[in-house]
């Protein structure tokens, strides 16, 4: 596959705002969740906080000037050992772009930042049914398949 020509992959810093909120406005077309990605963005301050500080890591590709994909990932440091391993929450690419090396190139960024903070893996989910995705994440990882649970801190009781 042909990485897209004149691409370029930077990670966000403290100064990138305006890039980060470029970086939601492709999650909200690409995922269809435009709302969730856009309506309640958090304050500049907010922003500016978790680009400088050492648990978020934002990337975005660029085609010359326009983001055409993102990723967003978080650092966990753990407790049995001094390490960290980093989580892939978003990544996506703008519809036009596909098929063209930029989620590769950006998962190939991110693998050069744990690089640099010692973590040991990286990680990421997929859906069930989201073809490019798991296509994409079998190229460059090792499957394993898991159970995902989600746990509303608002509901008490057992439910057994």
């Amino acid at each position: 596959m042909k990485i897209m020509s004149g691409l370029q992959i930077v990670q966000l810093g403290s100064d990138d705002s305006a890039l980060m909120h470029s970086v939601l406005d492709v999650f909200g077309e690409a995922f269809d969740e435009r709302e969730i990605y856009g309506n309640e963005r958090p304050s500049e301050a907010y922003i500016q906080g978790l680009l400088a500080g050492d648990s978020f890591i934002a990337l975005a590709a660029l085609d010359g000037e326009q983001v055409v994909g993102g990723l967003a990932a978080y650092v966990l440091r753990k407790f049995e050992q001094e390490r960290s391993e980093i989580y892939i929450y978003d990544l996506a690419v703008e519809l036009s772009c596909r098929r063209r090396g930029v989620a590769t190139a950006l998962v190939e960024s991110l693998k050069e930042v744990a690089k640099t903070l010692g973590a040991y893996v990286i990680f990421v989910q997929a859906d069930y049914g989201d073809d490019p995705a798991i296509n994409l994440y079998t190229k460059l990882g090792k499957r394993e398949d898991v159970l995902h649970f989600d746990i509303d801190p608002n509901v008490s009781g057992n439910s057994a």
